[in-house]
């Protein structure tokens, strides 16, 4: 079955930087976009980043554009989220997920139909 196994989460003063990673086995995961999305405490999911089947296509939500990157090594079976710049409004369980479609055009939670379990960012001020 599908599994995705988040890390890289942690506490970091504002202003600091995280690299989560996202492992994935049971997919072909090269055929499909992937996804980060976050959820704060009394908060929904909302969408951070996504990234084409290639790699080659990126769309990022305003509030990290600039400060968050993301990316993805297909050999590797694994996407990455780079966080720069990072501000206590960022704090959240930050979780990974496959997109149902192959392109970077995908922003609501159920056009991803596999999640892993959750990382944990804290941002300190």
């Amino acid at each position: 079955q599908v599994q995705l196994v988040e890390s890289g989460g942690g506490l970091v003063q504002a202003g600091g930087s995280l690299r989560l990673s996202c492992a994935a086995s049971g997919l072909t995961f090269s055929n499909f976009a992937m996804g980060w999305f976050r959820q704060a405490p009394g908060k929904g999911r909302e969408f951070v980043a996504t990234i084409n089947w290639s790699g080659g296509s990126t769309k990022a939500a305003d509030s990290v554009k600039g400060r968050f990157t993301i990316s993805r090594d297909n050999g590797k079976n694994t996407e990455y989220l780079q966080m720069n710049s990072l501000k206590p409004e960022d704090a959240a369980v930050y979780f990974c997920a496959v997109c149902r479609y192959s392109a970077s055009a995908y922003y609501s939670v159920y056009d991803y139909n596999y999640w892993g379990q959750g990382t944990q960012v804290t941002v300190s001020s």
